[in-house]
């Protein structure tokens, strides 16, 4: 198996420990009951899924049913008839995301960055800062749903990695890492608060938590950059590219504004 179809695997995978998650057709279903954001609700199909018009409207009914945007994250590759039937139901490609994978002995320490404290946030006001943080960086105003610190909560009492960066006394930046099936670990929900960007913050929290996952024993922590911008950062501690994946959404069903 290709190192990206492991990836695809290992979303898939984790998507069905969720106790939250359910089934349409050859769709498996990431469900968040309490986090409206596109990124936490998604479906991928299952490998050489050949979904019919009617996978796909029970698929959109379900999304629609739950109050969330039709959308879908996978690999072309990994189910290539599965755009085609999307696209003929009006979906639309979001964007073509690289994926990036970063092994123990390819990760390079980045410049440090002075007075920067990066830890696991351990009081319920530390997740608080580090879910406004997540929920500001990516476009959201006002205060973040209940739910948008239980990931990074889950991640920080269970088998994965959480971090809250702190600089100049204030949050400066919050990512995580969630729980490694078959070695691998998906390094997610990582921003930094607009007043810290371009200091090298996100170059460090990117290595902590890489580095984090890879003494708890992960082999492998991938990641989806947001723009090539991100991705050269990324390049920079020692991540390559594996692979793509399209995020395609059906835009005019959204129940409510977008965030991003």
């Amino acid at each position: 198996m290709t190192m990206a179809n492991a990836v695809q695997e290992y979303a898939r995978t984790l998507t069905l420990r969720s106790p939250t998650h359910y089934r349409v057709g050859p769709f498996t279903v990431r469900h968040n009951p309490g986090w409206e954001l596109k990124y936490a609700n998604y479906a991928i199909p299952d490998r050489d899924a050949e979904p019919t018009a009617d996978d796909v409207a029970a698929l959109v009914g379900a999304f629609r049913e739950r109050e969330r945007l039709p959308r879908l994250e996978f690999l072309p590759a990994w189910a290539p008839a599965v755009e085609p039937a999307l696209l003929a139901a009006g979906f639309t490609v979001e964007n073509r995301a690289p994926l990036l994978a970063c092994a123990p002995g390819n990760l390079t320490p980045p410049k440090p960055v002075d007075g920067l404290r990066i830890a696991v946030p351990g009081t319920e006001a530390e997740f608080t800062d580090a879910a406004r943080v997540q929920h500001h960086g990516f476009g959201g105003t006002g205060e973040p749903e209940p739910g948008a610190a239980d990931w990074l909560r889950s991640a920080a009492t269970g088998d994965g990695v959480a971090a809250l960066a702190v600089l100049d006394g204030a949050p400066a930046g919050v990512g995580g890492c969630s729980v490694a099936v078959d070695g691998l670990s998906e390094l997610a929900g990582l921003t930094v608060a607009a007043p810290f960007r371009r200091r090298g913050v996100g170059a460090a929290l990117t290595a902590w938590l890489t580095e984090r996952a890879f003494t708890q024993g992960c082999r492998t922590v991938w990641l989806e950059p947001g723009d090539a911008d991100v991705e050269r950062i990324y390049a920079g501690i020692g991540y390559r590219r594996i692979g793509e994946k399209v995020n395609i959404s059906l835009q005019n069903t959204s129940p409510g504004p977008e965030r991003d």
